[in-house]
């Protein structure tokens, strides 16, 4: 009986080791046709003119089989960038050069969830930064964060505004160097991530002479080291995903700065005591670029005791038998979803809502679903204005894109993405008040909340 029983045992075990492998073998018969392992190389120095001419054409066919916002590619006349960067692709002498000209092409498409990634190896040192977060404020490049001591100790503090690059003025030399090679949905998006998350990448082995002017008018240059990803992430810590603390009046201030897992939303839930106790509310989103909608609408539950509307979304749908036929391929259209009350919580007091162009993807997803409830104002600047579903394809030399496949609209299909969601009262920061450790957005959602 024993024997039986290891004997039955074996075989189970073999059966499914079979049927695994038999899995993987269909997975990889499937990826053959849309991402064979032909057209995802691994990094080298300078890959092949055939293999750069290949990563080209399969990301202009990708997207112009997938790319949601046809009318786009229509006014762009797709196939003609396509013959006006083969030549541009041929001329690369390396690997770095090559992704830079197929983001520049890519950025033609004016679309933030459509990018092209360099692999690991070019980030860390083609693309390496310097130890600071910097952000454009009424027309000034400033230094938000400075994390490099050697920065610190040669005077450049919070606030401080950056003049030039290696003696080019900053504004000049951003719209040269970095603008057409940024992916964006909307202006407030492009100067974000332009000023903001792009600003001075390059090479690490080069080190751009910075010209500076703190509060007082004083001007000196600094040579500017950049660092790998690595050395930013660990000299440079994110924001923490939630954050309360209570203003006077009793309001409750929450920032939730993220929604790519878990943290925001289950914090917020086992805070909500303190939450609920408040007589108002204030949610900061400006440093939320997004990640799985569901995390903000777990938040959003508990702000109504009715299901509320979440976003509608469209996207392509193509048949070849019906383009042989010449008749029009409508978008496969899906319906406003809904998400139910949390049941448990409910705040009942007056909210506001703090926004910004850093204010992104899921994050909103969560706008639009809180706009549409009608429970309280938005303060502060536009939204990034883009969202979707990104298809991800492998390009050769080790790097990757994506690629938006999915149009999102209010539940009633008015259109954000491209625009904004916009404030219900707008506040911007101003360098003056910056500079006096002044929160001017916020303090415009408060005086909103007395009303």
């Amino acid at each position: 009986m024993v024997r039986r029983i290891i004997a039955a045992a074996v075989c189970a075990a073999l059966s499914g080791a079979a049927i695994a492998q038999g899995a993987k073998g269909s997975e990889a018969r499937e990826a053959l046709l849309f991402d064979s392992p032909a057209l995802s190389s691994a990094y080298r120095e300078d890959i092949n003119e055939d293999e750069k001419i290949a990563g080209l054409s399969k990301f202009w066919s990708e997207v112009k089989y997938n790319f949601v916002y046809v009318d786009k590619l229509k006014e762009l006349d797709w196939d003609r960038l396509y013959l006006e960067y083969l030549p541009k692709v041929r001329a690369t002498t390396s690997t770095a050069e090559y992704y830079r000209v197929l983001m520049e092409l890519c950025a033609k498409l004016q679309d933030g969830h459509t990018n092209v990634y360099p692999g690991r190896e070019l980030i860390d040192t083609a693309m390496a930064r310097p130890l600071m977060k910097t952000e454009l404020v009424e027309g000034r490049v400033l230094v938000r964060e400075v994390f490099d001591p050697a920065l610190v100790a040669a005077g450049v503090a919070p606030n401080t505004e950056i003049v030039e690059v290696d003696g080019e003025p900053v504004l000049r030399y951003a719209q040269r160097e970095i603008a057409p090679y940024v992916s964006a949905s909307t202006p407030q998006d492009l100067a974000r991530r332009v000023y903001g998350y792009q600003f001075l990448m390059g090479p690490v082995d080069h080190a751009p002479r910075v010209g500076y002017r703190n509060a007082d008018g004083k001007t000196f240059v600094l040579e500017t080291r950049r660092v790998d990803s690595a050395s930013f992430g660990k000299a440079a810590p994110g924001r923490p995903p939630f954050e309360l603390r209570k203003l006077p009046g009793n309001v409750a201030y929450v920032a939730l700065n993220g929604f790519g897992d878990s943290r925001a939303a289950d914090a917020f839930l086992a805070a909500f005591g303190q939450i609920a106790s408040s007589a108002a509310l204030v949610i900061d989103l400006r440093n939320n670029g997004g990640g799985n909608s569901s995390e903000g609408y777990r938040v959003l539950a508990t702000l109504t005791d009715k299901p509320f509307a979440t976003g509608k979304w469209a996207t392509r749908q193509y048949l070849p038998s019906y383009r042989a036929w010449k008749r029009p391929m409508p978008d496969f259209e899906g319906k406003a979803g809904s998400w139910q009350p949390d049941g448990k919580r409910h705040f009942t007091g007056p909210v506001a809502v703090l926004t910004s162009s850093g204010t992104y993807s899921a994050a909103e997803d969560f706008m639009v679903a809180y706009e549409s409830m009608g429970r309280g104002t938005i303060v502060g600047e536009a939204t990034g204005g883009s969202t979707g579903q990104p298809l991800m394809i492998s390009l050769p030399g080790g790097g990757m894109a994506r690629i938006c496949t999915k149009a999102d609209t209010y539940p009633d299909g008015r259109a954000w993405v491209g625009h904004g969601i916009q404030p219900t009262i707008k506040a911007a920061p101003a360098v003056a008040d910056l500079r006096r450790g002044r929160d001017t957005v916020l303090e415009a959602a408060l005086a909103a909340l007395k009303k």
